[in-house]
C-alpha cells in the first residue's frame, strides 16, 4: 500500500495525542523542563483543543521551540460529515496512512453520546454487522482513538457527556491502546467522562475482560445476541473460542466489587432468528443472578445482508417478557439509519482484508 508523501511527512512527527498525562509529564522532563509544563500541555491539547504550540502561552519558549521541532497534535482528519434529520451526525475520518474510520454523534434530550472506533475494520465476523463485511486492517493508536473525541469536542464546543466504544472494531482486541485512551478520556484535565458514562462494548474476549477488571472500572457492554451457544456460534463466531460458560463468569467478576454496577447486554433483534418468546425465556434463565440491563436493538439492514428486522410488536413482546421476569430491558431507538450511522452499519474504508475471520455458514431463519 502506497502512502502519500504528505502523510509520510506528518507521520515523521510524534503525535502528542498518543500520550496520557503521565506520558506528557515524562516527555517534558526529558526535554529539560518541569513536570507541571506537561500538565499545562495536556490541558492545552485536550481541554482547550489547541494545536499551535506558540499559542500555549504558559509554556516556556524553549519548550515550545522543542515541540515545534519534532512534535504535533494530529487528530484524524474529517473527510466527510453527514448529518441526519434526527440530529445524528456521522464523520468519515482520514488517518495518516490513508485508512478511514467512522465516528457517530447521537444527541438526546438530557445527554449526548459519541460512538468511537477502536480498529480499522473488524476481524470478528459477526453476521449482523456491516463493519465485519469490510474485513480488518489494523488497530488504532491511542491518538487515533482519543482524536475522535478531540474532533467531536471541537464540533460541540464542549466535551460529550457519554462516550461508547461501539464503533468499528473489537476494543478488547486492541487492549493496551484502548485502556490508555479511556484513561485520557476520563482525565479531569481532558474530557472528564465518568466511569459510568464511558462504556466499552465487547463481543466477548474473555481473558481481556479479566485483564480490564484489573486496570479499569469503566462500564462494560457485551454483544450477546443469543441465549445459547449453538445460535451464538453462528451470530458471534468468537463464541466458538469463548463460549457462554466462560463469558458469563468473566462478566460477573467484572462487576463483583461494586453493587451499583450492571452488565449491559446488547441483543440485536433478528426476524425469525433470535426473537421468539422461547428465546426470551432462555435469555431469562441464562442471566439469572447477574445484575443486568438488556438493550434490544432492532437490526439495521445493510447492503448484502439477508437478515431482516424483527417487527416492532414482536420486539415489544420480547421486552415485556424479560421485564416480567425482573430483568430491566429497553428497546434502543434507531438513530441515523438513513446515513448508515446506526448500530452495525459503520463501514469506513478498509484497504487490506487479509486478516479476517471466515464467515460462518448461513444461519437458519424461521419461515425461510
Amino acid at each position: 500500500m502506497s502512502v502519500p508523501v504528505e502523510c509520510l511527512a506528518a507521520m515523521s512527527r510524534i503525535n502528542l495525542l498518543d500520550f496520557d498525562l503521565a506520558g506528557l509529564e515524562a516527555l517534558v522532563v526529558g526535554l529539560g523542563h518541569k513536570p507541571f509544563h506537561g500538565r499545562n500541555l495536556f490541558k492545552w491539547i485536550h481541554k482547550h483543543g489547541v494545536t499551535d504550540f506558540d499559542a500555549m502561552t504558559d509554556l516556556a519558549k524553549p519548550l515550545r521551540a522543542a515541540l515545534q521541532a519534532g512534535y504535533e497534535v494530529r487528530p484524524p482528519a474529517i473527510a466527510l460529515q453527514r448529518p441526519s434529520a434526527d440530529g445524528t451526525v456521522k464523520w468519515l475520518m482520514d488517518l495518516a496512512d490513508g485508512q478511514r474510520i467512522e465516528t457517530v454523534y447521537i444527541p438526546e434530550e438530557r445527554r449526548d453520546t459519541i460512538c468511537i472506533s477502536s480498529q480499522v475494520g473488524c476481524a470478528l465476523a459477526c453476521t449482523f454487522c456491516s463493519t465485519a463485511r469490510q474485513g480488518f486492517n489494523r488497530n488504532l493508536s491511542v491518538g487515533e482513538i482519543v482524536g475522535q473525541v478531540w474532533q467531536v469536542t471541537r464540533y460541540l464546543g464542549r466535551a460529550p457527556s457519554n462516550v461508547v466504544l461501539m464503533g468499528m472494531g473489537e476494543p478488547l482486541a486492541n487492549f493496551d491502546a484502548v485502556v490508555k485512551a479511556t484513561e485520557v478520556i476520563q482525565d479531569d484535565l481532558a474530557y472528564m467522562v465518568s466511569k459510568f458514562r464511558l462504556t466499552l462494548s465487547t463481543s466477548g474476549i474473555v481473558p481481556n475482560i479479566y485483564r480490564l477488571r484489573e486496570v479499569s472500572d469503566i462500564s462494560l457492554a457485551v454483544s450477546l445476541h443469543a441465549p445459547d451457544n449453538a445460535l451464538r456460534d453462528q451470530l458471534v463466531p468468537i463464541n466458538r473460542k469463548y463460549p457462554l460458560e466462560e463469558l458469563l463468569p468473566a462478566c460477573k467478576a467484572f462487576i463483583a466489587s461494586d453493587k451499583r454496577r450492571r452488565i449491559t447486554w446488547e441483543y440485536v433483534m433478528l426476524d425469525g432468528v433470535n426473537d421468539s418468546l422461547a428465546h426470551a425465556k432462555a435469555l431469562i434463565r441464562l442471566l439469572e443472578g447477574i445484575p443486568s440491563k438488556i438493550n434490544l436493538i432492532p437490526f439495521n439492514p445493510f447492503p448484502g445482508s439477508t437478515l431482516r428486522t424483527t417487527p416492532a410488536e414482536r420486539v415489544e413482546a420480547f421486552r415485556q417478557r424479560l421485564m416480567r421476569s425482573g430483568l430491566f430491558a429497553m428497546t434502543r431507538k434507531t438513530r441515523g439509519d438513513e446515513i448508515a450511522a446506526a448500530c452495525g452499519q459503520l463501514v469506513g474504508r478498509v484497504q487490506d482484508r487479509t486478516r479476517r475471520v471466515a464467515f460462518p455458514p448461513s444461519i437458519a431463519v424461521r419461515g425461510s
